[in-house]
C-alpha cells in the first residue's frame, strides 16, 4: 500500500481530559511494530482510518481529568503507555468479557501513538524508567510485554536457577531482544539463531553464549553441539516465527522442556510431531500480556537498568510522512536490529545514541 495511507496519522487537540482519571499525555516518541507494517496492508481485524496507528508511546502527563489531589501527582510526570486494554491480572489470558484489543489502528482499541497529544486513564500508563532516554522508553511497551509473559510467564523463567539454556530464535527484532536481555539477566545461558551472521554477532556481543545462521539445514544440531555436557539440551525455546520450530525443538528441548510461541511470521501453521509429545514438550501460546505483567516488566527493566536496543530513531515531525515511510520500509526488509522509533514533539528530548 502506498505511502499516502497512513492510519489516522494526526494529532488530538490539546485540551483538558474529560473523564475522571484520565490523563493528556504530550507524546515525544512512538516505535513501529510489525503489527503497524500489517495494519496498513489489512491483515489486522477491524482495521479503520480514522484511528492513528502506533502501539508504543513515551510522553509527558500535562493535565488531569480531576480535582482529586491524588491525580495531580501525574502532571508533569513522563510515562509510557501500556499498548492493551481488556486484561487485568488472569495468569491464564484475558479476562474482560469484551476481550483484549491493542492500541492503534483498529475500531477495537480508538487510541494509537503516532500523534503528538493522547487522553489515556491514569491506570493505563507507568512511569518511565528514569535510565531510559525517551525513544528507549517508547520502544519498551508492546516488546517488553510480549517478551515478558513469552519468556517468564510461558517459559517459567521468573523462577528459573542460574544456568538454565534458553534459545531465543530470530534475533534482531524488539521482542527476541528483550527476551534474550531478561534471560541474561535471570542468569540463563542464551542462544540465538538469524540469517545474518552480524546480528548473531552482535547478540554475543550482548550477552548471548552463541549462535547459529538457522538458514542452513542442521542448524539445530550445531546448536546442540555448542551445548556443555552436563546441560546437553534447552530447557526453552522462545520462538515468534514457528515454520519447523516445532520439529527442531523436540529435538533440541530437554524432556519436558517449553516451546514458548508469540508469534507465527513463517506461517500459521504448525506440526506437532510424535517426537514432542513423547518428550513431554509443552507448547504454549503467548501473546502481548496481562496489566499486572505490564507493572512487573517495567519494575524488572527499572530495577536492572535493562536498555531496549534501538536499531535507528527518526527525529522528525509527524508530517514528513516521506521519512516515516523509510522507517516502515526497514520494517518491511527486516534488517533492523533493535526497534524502529520516530521522535516528535515539542521538546522532545533528543537522543544520543
Amino acid at each position: 500500500m502506498g505511502k499516502a495511507i497512513f492510519i489516522g496519522l494526526s494529532g488530538d487537540t490539546p485540551g483538558k481530559p474529560g473523564i475522571e482519571g484520565e490523563l493528556l499525555v504530550q507524546l515525544r516518541a512512538s516505535a513501529l511494530n510489525h503489527r503497524d507494517v500489517f495494519i496498513r496492508q489489512r491483515l489486522n481485524a477491524g482495521v479503520t482510518f480514522d484511528v492513528t496507528i502506533g502501539s508504543d508511546g513515551a510522553g509527558i502527563v500535562i493535565s488531569v481529568g480531576s480535582r482529586d489531589p491524588a491525580l495531580q501527582k501525574w502532571v508533569g510526570q513522563r510515562v509510557i503507555l501500556n499498548p492493551g486494554k481488556g486484561w487485568k491480572d488472569a495468569i491464564e489470558g484475558p479476562d474482560s468479557k469484551e476481550g483484549y484489543a491493542v492500541m492503534g489502528g483498529t475500531r477495537h482499541y480508538r487510541k494509537g501513538t503516532f500523534q503528538e497529544y493522547i487522553t489515556i486513564h491514569e491506570r493505563d500508563v507507568e512511569i518511565a524508567p528514569d535510565h531510559l532516554i525517551d525513544a528507549e522508553a517508547a520502544a519498551l511497551p508492546l516488546a517488553g510485554l510480549t517478551a515478558w509473559r513469552a519468556l517468564m510467564t510461558k517459559a517459567g523463567m521468573n523462577n528459573c536457577r542460574k544456568g538454565a539454556v534458553v534459545l531465543v530464535t530470530g534475533i534482531g527484532g524488539g521482542v527476541a531482544l528483550m527476551v534474550m536481555q531478561f534471560a541474561i539477566v535471570r542468569g540463563a545461558d542464551v542462544y540465538v539463531t538469524s540469517s545474518s551472521e552480524e546480528k548473531i554477532q552482535q547478540a554475543v556481543r550482548m550477552g548471548a553464549k552463541g549462535g547459529v545462521n538457522y538458514k542452513k539445514g542442521n542448524w539445530d544440531k550445531m546448536l546442540l553441539a555448542m551445548l556443555s555436557p552436563d546441560r546437553p539440551h534447552f530447557d526453552a525455546v522462545i520462538d515468534g516465527a514457528e515454520g519447523d520450530s516445532i520439529g527442531r525443538s523436540a529435538k533440541s528441548l530437554k524432556a519436558g522442556g517449553v516451546l514458548s510461541l508469540y508469534g507465527m511470521t513463517v506461517s500459521p501453521k504448525m506440526p506437532f510431531p510424535m517426537q514432542a509429545v513423547i518428550k513431554n514438550i509443552d507448547v504454549r501460546g503467548s501473546t502481548m500480556g496481562s496489566r499486572k505483567e505490564f507493572r512487573q516488566m517495567v519494575e524488572f527493566v527499572k530495577a536492572h537498568k535493562i536498555r531496549p536496543v534501538i536499531s535507528r530513531i527518526l527525529q522528525t515531525g509527524l508530517d514528513d510522512l516521506d521519512a516515516i515511510e523509510s522507517l516502515f520500509t526497514d520494517m518491511r526488509n527486516g534488517k533492523q536490529f533493535g526497534k524502529l522509533v520516530l521522535e516528535f514533539g515539542e521538546g522532545f528530548e533528543k537522543s544520543k545514541i
